[in-house]
C-alpha cells in the first residue's frame, strides 16, 4: 500500500510542477500580449493574472488533484492559498535580503522553493483533500 502512495504523490508533484510552470509562462506570454497590443500595463496585467489564475485552478483540481473537489470549497481555498502564499513570498523575499543579505539569485530561489513547497502540501491537505470513500 505505501509503495502505491508514494508513487501517486511522485506523479501528483510532477503535474503540480508542470502545471505551476505553464501557468508562470502563461502569465508571461498574456501580460506581455495584453500590453503589446494597447492595453494599460495595470490593466493587462490583472488581466493576464486573472486568466491565469482561472486556468492554474482548473489544471490543478482537474489534472493534478483528480477533479472530485466541488467548486464551491476548492475555489475559496485555492484563492485564499494563493492570496497567503503572495504574502508568505513576500515575507521569505524581504527577510531574506534585508536580515541574511541574501543576493537576489538566491533570495528568488529560496522564495520559489519555500513558496512552491507551502503551496502544494496545503494543496494536498487543505484545498483538494483525497476524498475518502464512506
Amino acid at each position: 500500500m505505501m509503495p502505491m502512495i508514494s508513487r501517486l504523490t511522485r506523479h501528483r508533484l510532477a503535474r503540480f510542477v508542470t502545471v505551476g510552470t505553464l501557468a508562470a509562462g502563461m502569465l508571461l506570454a498574456l501580460t506581455w500580449l495584453l500590453v503589446s497590443i494597447g492595453m494599460p500595463p495595470f490593466a493587462g496585467s490583472i488581466t493576464a493574472y486573472v486568466l491565469t489564475f482561472l486556468c492554474a485552478y482548473a489544471a490543478q483540481r482537474g489534472w493534478t488533484f483528480g477533479g472530485a473537489h466541488g467548486h464551491a470549497r476548492a475555489l475559496p481555498r485555492y484563492f485564499a492559498l494563493q492570496a497567503g502564499c503572495a504574502v508568505f513570498s513576500g515575507t521569505v523575499s524581504h527577510v531574506a535580503v534585508t536580515r541574511y543579505g541574501l543576493s537576489p539569485l538566491a533570495m528568488a530561489g529560496l522564495t520559489t522553493v519555500l513558496t512552491s513547497t507551502a503551496s502544494y502540501v496545503l494543496s494536498l491537505v487543505w484545498v483538494f483533500p483525497m476524498q475518502r470513500n464512506v
